[in-house]
């Protein structure tokens, strides 16, 4: 059986940081694209950033517009783990953050095309 468990979430005031951390058990995502979504209350869920695996075993990664620079995101050495550090974060980045891997190769921004997601943890921002 999948699992994907995250952690990290918290409270922290703007211009703070936090790092999520996502472990995944159950098959290898060495491969495999493995990403960060979010959902804010009333909103739909978004994306984030995403990891994917290239020729050369170099991992790249994609960020929305409305993190790039502020937020990374990187595989551990297990490769089946996914960080996404945050910095410089606002009160819009208040949200339940969501990691999810693809169950086939290719990396996307949507998240009807991932297979796999984690139970979610709360980031919370304050002004």
């Amino acid at each position: 059986q999948v699992q994907l468990v995250e952690s990290g979430g918290g409270l922290v005031q703007a211009g703070g940081s936090l790092r999520l951390s996502c472990a995944a058990s159950g098959r290898t995502f060495v491969t495999n694209a493995m990403g960060w979504f979010r959902q804010a209350p009333g909103k739909e869920r978004e994306f984030v950033a995403v990891t994917k695996w290239s020729a050369g075993s170099v991992y790249y990664a994609e960020y929305a517009d409305s993190v790039k620079g502020r937020f990374t995101i990187s595989r551990g050495n297990a490769k089946n783990t996914v960080y996404l550090a945050m910095k410089s974060l606002k009160p819009e980045d208040t949200a339940v953050y969501y990691c999810a891997a693809r169950g086939v190769s290719g990396s996307s921004w949507y998240a009807d095309e991932y297979d796999y997601w984690g139970q979610g943890t709360q980031v919370t921002v304050s002004s």
